[in-house]
């Protein structure tokens, strides 16, 4: 009862003061019903979430507080380890804690499971994302969840290696443990590529979005392949790192993901400090190195303040998922809308940013950055309001019109969330508690199952190496996951099939592009080589947007298996083009004597690739491009017409008085006859010029079409074959 009447009282307390418009490092107001700091009350009260608010009857947590919707799995993943800090804190005692643990693990290992939509808690050992708060059954139409599911087993595991004295209770924790992850079968998820699908519907099956690049999955792959009954092959983490985004942001140079959590997660039960996989060992550093750039550059990002958002500064910053006042604001003389819950975050190729820090960004990252992430911990606690669980889910001081949002805290002179999410939580315990004993990561050294998912992935040095985590895996026997074979089922999403990379120019600038190679190479065999050029609605920094048209049709099944291929896909950067010098069409569609920079670097990392790819088939390169990239197209056939076997334009053109250049390379160009982005005409008057050098060109008009043509010309058989039948003389 008093918990509740400490939450009533401090949401009924108003802020006193004014926001600082001077400096953004001073308090938002002058006086918080908070108490003092410490950081063992800030741990404490985040701890509290999970003791206090568990279902007393299933022992669920709910996904958030005090809206109860339903419970969420990795939320109690988050709460079984949080469990065992408590006891090592002393807010609970031991027995208290493995009572609960035990009633928790015994009530999943009851639960219905089976491939009915309801009625069910979960199929195959995995567990839908959200249950309901009352049944613990399946809520609603959500997910099998392959990472909500890890997350719940990493606290299963936790708790199987905390609780391991030779006692009735504890002996029951870890035989219940080692059930529920037993019965997980990993290899039902992994699709063709070894990678694990995100989810499935009883209703429609698995999604084609799969677990791959860095993440906060890293945990569940490392535990798909240290299962002991259904492994996944050791290639797996092959094909996870294939997608990694290196590039350097905000002076870090590291593997980038936005979301902080996406660094945090995983570490939160695996201790990456030391122990290095080929990737890394490569890069010349750490996961957890990795984590701590990732924190630098979030800090910095909210230091430079691009957008102008009210407070931010060396001791207010951290983005991260989570939620957001869920409705419109003016800034900065625009209207502007700050989603609810949202994935915000920065890196190269990401920004999400609306001005709402989360408090779980920066505090759960402290083992990264303690020097940092401590003072921030306090002057945060001093400026806003904190509840009997912690921080708030989120802040945002440039949101002041609190009648528009529908979960602000009224009383308040901006924004206040008015929920806790418990997988923001979770962290904040955890990695408070890695950052003063490595509790959780210790626990985890001496895991079987981790210790054995790490090694297989290639892991070395540091603990891994050690006599403890030798001594882990005695006694173990485990599955043979080399002869784990891909679900049949699980669908391959097309971006699979590609990595995303970037090349420095001789001139010093940078290129953007991803990169499809043969799935499987023989030796001796050479493989031709394919440049994707886009249009212009998809320039950009992301290197992601290149991929939305056309591409995917050279990762359909039977082009994937008739006609392997390396594919590159380069992105311009905006306000560039692929040819020429200017983005006017008239002026574009003449070949002018000066590359443009973007064009100039595409042929640099062909030449590149060449050198480094020596079964590249140097007969059969190829280049294709729509719109702008049709122009491209033609661009770059001009400039080097050594280098290609064949040109694929679409709604492109070129300058006639360059025929003369490319009238021996095979050409075959598409346009619609109602195109009125870039007119037909431009292909008209190249490929006439064309014929009358003595070119072979073929020429396709589709009179009832205008520009986007793109799926009906790549993904039309007949073209590809034509392409790929092409070789230079």
């Amino acid at each position: 009862m008093l918990r509740y009447l400490l939450l009533i009282w401090l949401c009924m307390l108003p802020f006193i003061g004014l926001l600082s418009q001077q400096n953004p490092s001073a308090p938002a107001t002058s006086h918080t019903p908070n108490g003092p700091f410490s950081l063992d009350e800030l741990q404490r009260r985040n701890f509290l979430f999970f003791w206090e608010l568990a279902n007393p009857v299933n022992f669920q947590i709910p996904d958030r507080y005090p809206r109860v919707d339903f419970s969420s799995v990795a939320s109690t993943g988050f709460g079984l380890s949080a469990y065992l800090v408590g006891a090592e804190r002393g807010w609970i005692t031991r027995a208290q804690a493995a009572e609960r643990v035990l009633k928790t693990l015994e009530v999943l290992k009851k639960l219905p499971q089976g491939p009915q939509p309801s009625g069910v808690a979960g199929y195959k050992g995995w567990f839908y994302h959200f249950l309901d708060n009352q049944t613990a059954l399946r809520f609603k139409n959500v997910e099998l969840s392959s990472i909500d599911t890890g997350l719940l087993m990493a606290g299963v595991l936790s708790c199987m290696s905390y609780f391991d004295h030779d006692e009735p209770v504890e002996k029951a924790i870890r035989e219940n443990a080692d059930f529920l992850f037993r019965r997980v079968e990993f290899d039902w998820y992994m699709n063709e590529h070894h990678r694990l699908s995100m989810g499935w519907f009883p209703e429609r099956g698995f999604l084609p979005a799969d677990w791959r690049g860095y993440n906060e999955a890293m945990l569940l792959v490392v535990m798909a392949m240290g299962s002991p009954t259904h492994p996944i092959p050791a290639n797996a983490w092959e094909s996870w790192c294939k997608p990694y985004f290196r590039a350097t942001f905000k002076g870090q140079d590291m593997v980038n993901f936005g979301p902080l959590f996406g660094h945090q997660y995983s570490q939160c039960w695996i201790d990456f400090k030391g122990i290095q996989d080929p990737y890394m060992k490569k890069m010349g550093i750490d996961y957890f190195e990795n984590s701590r750039r990732a924190t630098l550059a979030n800090r910095q990002y909210c230091i430079d303040n691009p957008l102008k958002f009210k407070g931010y500064g060396e001791n207010v910053w951290g983005l991260t998922a989570g939620d957001g006042p869920d409705a419109e604001m003016e800034h900065n003389g625009q209207r502007f809308f700050a989603p609810g819950y949202d994935a915000r975050g920065v890196a190269i190729d990401y920004q999400e940013d609306d001005g709402t820090i989360a408090p779980t960004a920066a505090l759960a990252s402290m083992p990264f950055a303690p020097e940092y992430v401590l003072p921030l911990a306090e002057h945060l606690w001093n400026r806003w309001p904190v509840g009997p669980y912690g921080f708030f889910d989120g802040y945002n001081e440039t949101f002041t019109d609190l009648s528009r949002s529908p979960n602000a805290q009224k009383g308040y002179p901006f924004w206040v969330d008015r929920d806790y999410l418990g997988i923001d939580q979770g962290p904040i315990v955890l990695m408070i508690e890695n950052y003063r004993t490595g509790l959780i990561w210790n626990l985890l050294k001496k895991n079987p199952y981790i210790v054995q998912g790490l090694k297989r992935a290639g892991f070395k040095g540091g603990w891994i190496d050690s006599p403890e985590a030798a001594n882990a895996l005695k006694g173990v026997v485990f599955a043979d996951g080399q002869k784990a074979r891909p679900n049949k089922d699980v669908p391959v999403e097309p971006n699979s099939f590609f990595k995303r990379l970037t090349y420095d120019g001789a001139e010093g600038q940078q290129l953007l592009y991803q990169l499809m190679e043969p799935v499987k190479k023989t030796a001796g065999q050479k493989y031709p080589l394919v440049i994707f050029l886009h249009g212009s609605g998809e320039r950009g920094t992301g290197n992601n947007e290149q991929m939305r048209n056309g591409v995917h049709a050279f990762c359909e099944k039977n082009t994937l298996k008739n006609h392997p291929c390396y594919l590159l896909v380069p992105q311009c950067p905006p306000e560039e083009v692929w040819g020429g010098v200017s983005r006017d069409w008239e002026k574009v569609a003449f070949n002018d004597s000066t590359y443009s920079p973007s064009g100039k670097m595409v042929i640099e990392l062909i030449d590149k690739m060449l050198r480094e790819n020596p079964n590249i088939d140097r007969k059969r390169i190829y280049i294709t491009g729509l719109s702008m990239g049709g122009f491209g197209t033609y661009d770059l056939m001009m400039r080097r017409p050594d280098l290609f076997a064949a040109g694929l334009p679409v709604c492109g053109g070129a300058d006639p008085a360059f025929a003369y250049k490319i009238k021996n390379i095979p050409i075959w160009a598409f346009h619609g006859r109602l195109d009125d982005a870039v007119y037909p005409k431009y292909d008209w008057q190249i490929v006439e010029a064309l014929k009358k050098a003595g070119s072979p060109i073929k020429y396709t008009e589709y009179s009832t079409f205008g520009h986007n043509i793109w799926d009906i010309t790549y993904y039309n058989p007949a073209v590809l074959e034509w392409l790929f039948a092409q070789r230079k003389k």
